[in-house]
């Protein structure tokens, strides 16, 4: 994908994949942080679509280029379970070694939480599918950091705009997305996907933090 793409017209990309792939839903959902929410978009699903997958890989690529910078970090670190399929194709597209944090410790072997290569000193980029309150970023940051590694940024695909990029920056991580959750919405009314009782569902959600 040319990187010439301004951020605006990669936005509008997404929107239209997310909504081609069904990635939104409304109901009442439970998140991984314990909290409900009257939307739901499962990013789990954009591996099952090839396409898909590889245009938001290239997305990730070029705004890791451009916003964070290749001479910014040694690794990529691919967060569970929805991070690590971005980030093994991102750093492979970026030629940097890639690791990833598992959800608890292996209790044998050599009882790590950490997989992968990784030394004292390295400086790991983030990647995540999204974020909503940031604790999966955190918990994964504390991991590698435990380990030697050092952690300053992180990157996702969508924001959920309800606390966690300012909980992981009260961490010393500054957190970078492609997408908000507020675009989404408002570019997907303008294009009459959703509804304005549904726009306003999620705004209400961003509101409620």
């Amino acid at each position: 994908m040319p990187a010439t793409k301004s951020s605006e017209t990669v936005k509008i990309e997404i929107c239209k994949i997310l909504n081609k792939i069904g990635a939104l839903q409304f109901g009442a959902f439970k998140l991984t942080s314990g909290k409900m929410s009257p939307y739901y978009i499962d990013l789990r699903v954009v591996p099952s679509f090839p396409d898909a997958f590889q245009k938001i890989c290239n997305f990730f690529v070029n705004f890791i280029k451009t916003e964070i910078g290749l001479r910014n970090f040694e690794r990529i670190a691919g967060i569970p379970v929805a991070g690590i399929p971005f980030a093994s194709i991102v750093s492979y597209n970026l030629q940097k070694p890639f690791i990833y944090v598992r959800k608890g410790a292996r209790l044998h072997g050599r009882q790590r939480r950490i997989e992968g290569i990784l030394t004292p000193g390295d400086r790991v980029l983030l990647v995540d599918d999204l974020i909503t309150t940031g604790l999966s970023l955190k918990k994964a940051a504390k991991a590698i950091m435990a380990e030697g590694g050092v952690v300053g940024d992180a990157v996702v695909l969508l924001d959920r705009e309800e606390g966690g990029k300012e909980k992981l920056e009260k961490s010393g991580i500054k957190l970078h997305s492609l997408i908000n959750i507020g675009e989404i919405a408002n570019k997907l009314c303008e294009t009459g996907t959703i509804d304005e009782e549904q726009l306003k569902t999620i705004l209400k959600q961003i509101k409620k933090r």
